[in-house]
């Protein structure tokens, strides 16, 4: 019993020798006990173990010491010194091993940086021929000229622009206003016969309506908004001779001058007298020479003024036959000689027709035809007011 606890002792000094061999940073280590004893070489960190026999000799595991890891396998018993399990709070703490994080790839659709845009060819022309900016004060001449020149270019475009406006909207009205012809439809009603111009003409691309101011002097409608116009006379072959007549005779207007278009659905005034509106195109270099007998003043207006108007209102009107309908009012100022002008009645009843057929767009404002099929509802609509027409001649008599 001596010679274990003895032997125990002398394990425990070794121990504490080997503790102090491994703070040098090497694995392997020897007895420090000079004479007595067999000592053992460790090839591995791993501790060996301790265990008594009955003898009371100590026997170290040396599974370690010959890199096997099978449990209780030795070459010989050891006596000796040898290092006992180091405790854990001893044990040199290890790295702590996180877990691996994935690793995040941006949403992007293409990893190719964004295509560089070109100038146009108008902000080149701006900034200088190449596209490049212009440095010193050659390269600032250089930019005015080459913007001198994107101007001119750019005038040149609204010029052809304007001159290609010029055409396009009379060529499309000319052939609109052919499809809704009426030619001679209502020429034989039994009614008083009488003729109105309805002259358009295209200004800045734009086709407007030339219109008169009747003389104050005179007994029927002075100083009212009207068309060039009149009473049939014997002479006149239809209503487009008694239209062009009478537009020589007020404003001065050659009738070889007028192209011809159509003859519009006709209107009955308050006088019975069943008018018959002929439109034509005029030149926009006509000068009007007003008659001072029948004509106040002569301006032009744009007929889009008669579907988008800035001034308008609509009236009630019952007619002499008793025929209930609107009438359209329209105040149109002209900025140009700074005056307004009333345009209602008949006058504004032919326009408004004009211009539904001309742009075949729907107006601000409420009428009473079928847009889409203007022809029926407005011969449908003259039809009932002359109906009324007619009653109210036989209840005369």
């Amino acid at each position: 019993m001596g010679l274990v606890t003895s032997s125990l002792h002398l394990a425990e000094e070794e121990t504490s020798a080997l503790t102090q061999s491994r703070s040098g940073g090497g694995t392997a280590f020897s007895p420090l006990r000079e004479g007595g004893g067999a000592g053992w070489q460790a090839t591995t960190p791993s501790l060996p173990r301790l265990s008594a026999f009955p003898s009371g000799s100590v026997r170290v595991s040396a599974a370690c010491a010959r890199g096997s890891t099978k449990l209780g396998s030795c070459r010989r018993p050891v006596l000796g010194r040898s290092r006992p399990a180091q405790p854990s709070h001893q044990r040199p703490p290890q790295a702590t091993k996180w877990p691996s994080v994935p690793e995040v790839t941006p949403i992007c659709r293409s990893a190719r940086p964004p295509p560089i845009r070109r100038r146009s060819r108008r902000a080149r022309a701006l900034i200088g021929g190449s596209g490049r900016r212009s440095v010193g004060k050659g390269g600032e001449k250089a930019r005015e000229k080459a913007a001198l020149g994107g101007a001119d270019k750019m005038a040149a475009a609204e010029r052809e622009a304007e001159a290609k406006g010029r055409e396009c909207p009379k060529e499309e009205a000319r052939r609109r206003l052919r499809e809704l012809d009426v030619a001679d439809k209502f020429s034989r009603l039994p009614l008083p016969k009488a003729s109105v111009l309805l002259p358009l003409v295209v200004r800045a691309g734009r086709l407007c309506l030339l219109l008169t101011l009747r003389a104050p002097q005179l007994r029927r409608s002075p100083g009212e908004v009207c068309f060039p116009g009149g009473k049939s006379e014997e002479n006149d072959k239809d209503e487009i001779d008694t239209a062009l007549r009478e537009a020589k005779e007020e404003v001065g207007l050659p009738p070889e001058k007028v192209e011809v278009i159509c003859r519009l659905v006709p209107g009955i005034d308050k006088m019975n007298y069943l008018v018959t509106p002929v439109v034509g195109f005029i030149e926009d270099t006509f000068q009007a020479t007003p008659n001072p007998d029948e004509v106040s003043d002569v301006f032009v207006m744009p007929l889009e003024y008669f579907i988008r108007p800035l001034n308008y209102m609509a009236l009630p009107y019952k007619t002499s036959s008793g025929y209930l309908t609107w009438m359209h009012c329209f105040t149109y100022h002209d900025h140009e000689r700074n005056k307004s002008f009333k345009i209602w009645g008949l006058t504004a009843h032919f326009a408004v027709f004009l211009a539904l057929v001309v742009f075949r767009t729907k107006p601000t404002f409420e009428v009473d035809y079928d847009l889409d099929n203007l022809i029926l509802s407005a011969e449908s609509k003259f039809m009932n007011l002359y109906a009324s027409v007619n009653e109210k001649k036989k209840s005369n008599l």
